[in-house]
This record gives C-alpha cells, sequence and structure tokens, in this order.
C-alpha cells in the first residue's frame, strides 16, 4: 500500500486497486513519511473502507480532531454490535459514535453528566440495542478507566438504532411522513397548538419515530403487555386514549399495521402529557 495522503501521524490514506480511499490507522504511521512513501505494514492497526465519500471525508476530519484512541473504542463497540445484531450497520456511526464516545468520556472527566430524557423508550423497545450499550460501557471503562453512566447507554443504543436504518432517503421520508400524519390526528382530535418547546413533545417526538422506525423495518415489538395496566391507563387518560383509537384505525387502514397493547399504553400516556402542556386553539 502506498499513502495517497497523510492526515497526521497516526492515520494516512491509500487507495486500493479500484482506486478507491482506504483510512490506515496505526501508531506512527504517518511520522516523516510523504505522499508515495509505502505504508509500513507492522505499524497498521486499522485498516476503514468507506464506499461513501461524504462519510470517508467527514470520518478524515474527524480523525483529525479526536485522539485514534477514541476511534479504536467505537470500532471496537461496532463490531460487537454487529455480531450481537447480525447484520451491518451503516458507515456513519464510525462518524456518530466516536464523535459521541469522545465528547462523553470528556463530559464525565469535567463532571458534567447529561440527562437521557429518553432512556425508558430505549430500554423498553430496543433491549438488544440498549444491552449493546450496557456493553459499550463496560469497554470504555476497561479501555480508558472512566465508567460512564447508564444515560450515556442509553445514547449509544440510539445511535446504533439509527445506524440500522440504512442510507435509503426514502425510509427517512416515511418515517416523517408517519410522524407528521400522528401529529396532525392529535392536534385536530384536542384542538391544540404543540409546545415545541416542552421536554414531553420532545419525548413524544422521539418515541414516534421509534414507532415509525419499527413499523418500516418490520420489527414488531412483542412485549408482555400488562392488561390491567391497559385497564388502568384507558380509564386514567380516557380523552388521550379516545385519540389513540384514532391513531390505531388510521394506521391500520394506512400501513396494514395493528397497534399492540404495549404501543398503546404508552403512546397514551404521551398524548397525555403533551396535551397536558399544549395551548387550546381558539374556536
Amino acid at each position: 500500500m502506498i499513502i495517497n495522503k497523510i492526515l497526521n501521524n497516526n492515520v494516512v490514506i491509500t487507495l486500493d486497486d479500484n482506486g478507491k480511499e482506504a483510512i490506515v490507522m496505526g501508531k506512527g504511521i504517518g511520522y516523516q513519511k510523504s505522499k508515495g512513501d509505502i505504508i509500513d505494514k507492522t505499524k497498521i492497526d486499522k485498516v476503514f473502507k468507506i464506499s461513501n465519500k461524504d462519510v470517508s471525508n467527514k470520518l478524515q476530519e474527524l480523525l483529525n480532531n479526536i485522539p485514534m484512541e477514541y476511534m479504536d473504542l467505537s470500532s471496537e463497540i461496532i463490531e460487537y454490535a454487529q455480531t450481537k445484531l447480525d447484520k451491518k450497520l451503516n458507515e456513519s456511526i464510525y462518524i456518530s459514535l466516536s464523535d459521541h464516545t469522545y465528547s462523553a468520556i470528556h463530559r464525565i472527566k469535567k463532571g458534567i453528566s447529561v440527562k437521557n430524557a429518553i432512556l425508558w423508550e430505549i430500554k423498553k423497545f430496543y433491549k438488544v440495542e440498549f444491552e449493546i450499550g450496557m456493553k459499550a460501557i463496560d469497554i470504555i471503562e476497561n479501555k480508558t478507566g472512566v465508567k460512564l453512566p447508564e444515560d450515556e447507554a442509553g445514547f449509544i443504543a440510539f445511535h446504533i438504532v439509527n445506524a440500522q436504518l440504512g442510507e435509503g432517503n426514502n425510509l427517512a421520508s416515511d418515517i416523517t411522513k408517519l410522524i407528521q400524519e400522528i401529529l396532525n390526528i392529535v392536534r385536530y382530535h384536542f384542538g391544540i397548538e404543540f409546545d415545541e418547546e416542552s421536554v414531553f413533545y420532545y419525548r413524544f417526538i422521539m418515541h414516534l419515530k421509534f414507532f415509525a422506525q419499527r413499523l418500516f423495518s418490520n420489527s414488531v415489538h412483542n412485549g408482555d403487555t400488562d392488561k390491567e395496566l391497559l385497564t388502568i391507563i384507558k380509564s386514567k387518560y380516557s380523552k388521550a386514549f379516545e385519540c389513540i383509537i384514532k391513531i390505531d384505525k388510521f394506521i391500520e387502514k394506512q400501513y396494514s399495521y395493528k397497534l399492540t397493547d404495549d404501543e398503546i399504553i404508552y403512546l397514551t400516556i404521551h398524548v397525555a402529557k403533551v396535551f397536558k402542556v399544549s395551548k387550546v386553539q381558539p374556536e
């Protein structure tokens, strides 16, 4: 392999047989080297062949701003996640997870802890991804000595969830459309305007995003629903429950998908909280 570009002492760029860039990492691999020099294979730790040019460029930019160790950390977590999920993740996760891991570790070292507002949704609906997030916490502690809180396991799980979506714009468009349709049903059912600065609105949007991802990826949630809890929720939040029944009927008609009892429970709670902080439209 020949050096095509040097990013720093530890990262160089080469071209494969098809003329596509590959990012090569290793301690001192670019030290006192020049373009055209042969790469010392004994110093190679990682080779990234990113097919998406935009992702490759962003990754190179990131590697110029964070130590190589954080890319190694993220790479280990991603490899574990792909094995656990038995699927390849979107290449962009190398950027998002490395950047997040770097920032999270530095925040904790400064005594700054960020609460994850959607942690309970992640735990409930993305159990495997959250388990991966908890494993990532262990990997990070073993490598750096820094113990990240459970909230960060949720954030890592969120990156993994997003990375399973693939690169297609159609899916993102479908998800956005479905979220907007549900918001409109809630808006017109209650005659309200949402307080988009509210934490309850944020949580509702994130919950809808997760729900839409599951629907369009045919990943049905089959939890063990507490029927007594469903009855309590129906009674306590009767107005919100009526709205969810409308949503259920709409989704079944338009998307041939029937809400599970768990989804009805969580959506009802979210809608009730969003309604409480929203403004009633003038008649």
